[in-house]
C-alpha cells in the first residue's frame, strides 16, 4: 500500500481493524488504475470479491470512507498560510439498471420524439452529490471538506411544486437547498479557522439563509447572484442600485475556453458597491439585513458566436477598491476547479459504468473513487505550482526508477523534479510536451498512471523470476 493512501486513510474508523486494512488497499488500488473496472482495479476474484462485501458492509458509509481523507484536507490547510477558497457544487450520477428503484431517481429527461411529435418523459436513475472542495487562490486542490450523497425515491418537477406552494416560504430545513448550509458548517468547522474561508458557489448557492449562517459562523462567502434582491430600506432592488452607478470603476481582461474548448479572452467592465440586502418578504421576521458588497462584470463587446460574460457577485468580503473587486472576481473564476473535479470522477474513474446494484454500495464505491480524483487533480495542479519540487513526495524509489528508465528523450544534465517526472507520467498517458503544447491536463495523467502501474507490476514480477533462478 502506497504511503498516500495510508495518510489519506489514517483517520479512518470502520469499527474493525481488518476492514481499515481492506479500505487502504483498496484505495491504493484504484489510485494505480483509475478509470478501470473493479476487476481490473483489484486484478483477482479474491479480491474483488472483498471488495463487493466491503461495499454491501453494514457498519461501512460513504462518511467513514472519507473521514480520514477529511482530516487530511484539514491538515493541508493548516500547513498553508493565507485564505482557502471553499468551492461548492452539486454533481449527477446516472445509471441504467433493471430495478432502478433500488437505487433513486434524480430527475425527468425528454426522451425520443413519439409519433404525435410529442417528447417521450423518463425518469433517470441516478445519485446526486454535494462536494466541498478547498483549494488555494493559486489552484491547488487541498482535498475535500464535506460531501453528501442522496437520491429521490420518487422525483417530483419543481415546476408543478411552484404551482401549489411558493418556494420562498418553505423553511429552508425542509429543501434540498438545505445542503448548502450543510457543507458551509461541516467545512467551517472542519477547517478550524472560519475568517481563513471563502466558500464559492454558483447561482443556486444564492440563499439568504447562507448569507445569515455565514455571519452566525464569522466566516465568509463569495456566490453569484440568481435573484434580484430587496435592497436599502426594501423600496428598491440590489439591480437599480448597481444601474445608477453609471461609470464602471474599471476594465479586467479573463480568459477562458468555451464549450468548444477554444481559448477565449473578455474583457470585463466592473462595478462595486456596498449595501443593506434585504431578506425575502416571506422571511422578514426570521431574519435581519445584511450589510453586503455586490460586484456586477459585464463583458464589453461581446463576440456574436457565444454568450457575453455577466457576473453578478454578491460577499461580505471587503470591497472597497478596484483592485479588491479584482481579487474577488479572480477568485470566482477558480470556482471552475471542483467543475474539474467532478469531470475527473465522472470520466476519469468512469464511476457512471461501475455495476454495483444499490445506493449504499454506489456511494461508498463514489467515495473512495473521490480520494483517487482529488489526488489525480492535486498532481497536476502541483506540477504547475511546484514545478521544483521534490519528486519522492509523489511517486515511489522504484516508480522513479523505471520512469528514468521510460524516458527516452532525456536531456544530459537535465533537472529531474517534480516537473519532470510529472510530465513523464503524462508522455505515458498520451502527452506529446511539444514546446507550445498547455501544461497536461488530469485525463493524460490518469491514463499515465493506469500505464505506470502495469509497469511496476511487470518489474515486480521479473524481478521475483530473477530471484528464484539465482535462489533455485
Amino acid at each position: 500500500m502506497g504511503t498516500w493512501a495510508e495518510e489519506e486513510t489514517a483517520g479512518c474508523d470502520l469499527g474493525d481493524l481488518r476492514l481499515n486494512r481492506r479500505l487502504g488497499a483498496m484505495l491504493a488500488a484504484l489510485g494505480e488504475r483509475p478509470g478501470k473496472s473493479l476487476p481490473t482495479a483489484f486484478q483477482d476474484w479474491a479480491n474483488t470479491k472483498a471488495a463487493y462485501r466491503f461495499f454491501a458492509n453494514a457498519n461501512v458509509s460513504e462518511d467513514k470512507i472519507l473521514a480520514g481523507h477529511f482530516e487530511a484536507t484539514a491538515l493541508r490547510v493548516r500547513a498553508t498560510d493565507g485564505p482557502i477558497l471553499v468551492l461548492q457544487d452539486t454533481t449527477e450520477f446516472s445509471f441504467k439498471r433493471a430495478t432502478p428503484e433500488k437505487i433513486g431517481f434524480t430527475r425527468t429527461s425528454c426522451g425520443h420524439k413519439t409519433k404525435a411529435g410529442r417528447h417521450h418523459q423518463h425518469t433517470l436513475c441516478g445519485m446526486l452529490m454535494h462536494a466541498s472542495l478547498a483549494v488555494t487562490p493559486a489552484g491547488l486542490p487541498l482535498g475535500l471538506t464535506a460531501a453528501k450523497f442522496w437520491s429521490r425515491e420518487k422525483f417530483r418537477g419543481t415546476k408543478a411544486l411552484a404551482r401549489k406552494i411558493n418556494p420562498t416560504r418553505v423553511p429552508i430545513e425542509q429543501k434540498e437547498s438545505m445542503r448548502w448550509l450543510d457543507n458551509l458548517r461541516l467545512s467551517t468547522e472542519l477547517i478550524g479557522t472560519p475568517e481563513r474561508c471563502v466558500h464559492i458557489g454558483d447561482r443556486e448557492s444564492d440563499i439568504y439563509e447562507l448569507f445569515c449562517l455565514a455571519h452566525e459562523l464569522g466566516t465568509n462567502f463569495l456566490v453569484r447572484s440568481c435573484v434580484d434582491r430587496l435592497a436599502e430600506d426594501g423600496d428598491t432592488t440590489i439591480a437599480q442600485v448597481m444601474a445608477g452607478i453609471e461609470k464602471p470603476s474599471g476594465t479586467h481582461i479573463v480568459r477562458f475556453r468555451d464549450a468548444a474548448g477554444k481559448p477565449q479572452k473578455a474583457c470585463l467592465a466592473v462595478r462595486f458597491a456596498t449595501m443593506t440586502v434585504c431578506p425575502p418578504i416571506g422571511k422578514q421576521k426570521r431574519y435581519e439585513h445584511q450589510q453586503l458588497q455586490i460586484i456586477h462584470a459585464a463583458e464589453i463587446d461581446p463576440p456574436d458566436h457565444r454568450a457575453p460574460l455577466h457576473w453578478k457577485l454578491i460577499t461580505n468580503l471587503e470591497v472597497t477598491s478596484f483592485e479588491q473587486a479584482v481579487n474577488k472576481l479572480e477568485w470566482y473564476a477558480r470556482r471552475w476547479s471542483i467543475e474539474t473535479f467532478f469531470k475527473t470522477l465522472k470520466t476519469g474513474c468512469r464511476i457512471e459504468d461501475i455495476r454495483l446494484t444499490t445506493a449504499d454500495r454506489l456511494a461508498n464505491c463514489i467515495a473512495l473513487a473521490c480520494i483517487t480524483a482529488w489526488r489525480i487533480f492535486w498532481m497536476t495542479m502541483l506540477r504547475r505550482a511546484e514545478p521544483t519540487g521534490a519528486p519522492t513526495s509523489v511517486f515511489t524509489e522504484t516508480e522513479l526508477a523505471l520512469l528514468d528508465g521510460t524516458t527516452v528523450t532525456a536531456i544530459p544534465g537535465e533537472t529531474r523534479d517534480l516537473d519532470f517526472y510529472i510530465t513523464a507520467v503524462a508522455k505515458l498517458g498520451g502527452y506529446l510536451a511539444r514546446k507550445h503544447d498547455a501544461p497536461p491536463g488530469t485525463t493524460v495523467l490518469w491514463r499515465g498512471f493506469s500505464r505506470l502501474a502495469d509497469i511496476v507490476i511487470g518489474f515486480e514480477a521479473a524481478r521475483a523470476t530473477r530471484r528464484s533462478q539465482t535462489c533455485g
